[in-house]
């Protein structure tokens, strides 16, 4: 008689994985993913050139017309990159709850080695999706979420 391995019983609740492969998921998060951004802009007080870099080189004026009237489907390219960067809001949030330098910390030099005194948005906008990949984890194990 063999035994069945099961999980432990726990609290957590697994939500299912979002498919960015499927055009009707990007197409839900696509709207939400471009007012996020542009709170996220204020929040970080970013130029409309560092947004833009961030989303992976969108013409300025596009940025403008879908602040109007987001795109229908912005990709999974660009719905990543708006993943990894509220990771790393969210994440500078709980580190610094309640502080400026949660909002502040990416304009700042940083003298951790991953950034060589550079400002943490420095590396992500010239870094793109692999930068923001390695500051998110950073981050997350900073605060214990790795």
């Amino acid at each position: 008689m063999t035994a069945t391995l099961r999980y432990p019983v726990s609290r957590f609740e697994a939500t299912p994985w979002v498919v960015l492969a499927d055009h009707r998921e990007r197409a839900r998060l696509s709207a939400a993913a471009v007012s996020s951004m542009r709170r996220l802009a204020d929040e970080w007080q970013l130029t409309v050139d560092e947004l833009c870099a961030l989303l992976g080189e969108v013409p300025a004026s596009t940025w403008h017309a879908w602040t109007k009237r987001p795109p229908k489907d912005l990709g999974v390219d660009r719905l990543t990159r708006v993943s990894y960067l509220l990771g790393i809001y969210t994440a500078l949030h709980v580190l610094y709850p309640g502080s400026p330098l949660a909002d502040e910390w990416v304009r700042r030099p940083n003298t951790n080695v991953l950034f060589g005194g550079r400002r943490p948005l420095d590396m992500i906008v010239g870094g793109g999706i692999g930068a923001m990949e390695r500051m998110r984890t950073l981050l997350d194990a900073r605060r214990g979420g790795a």
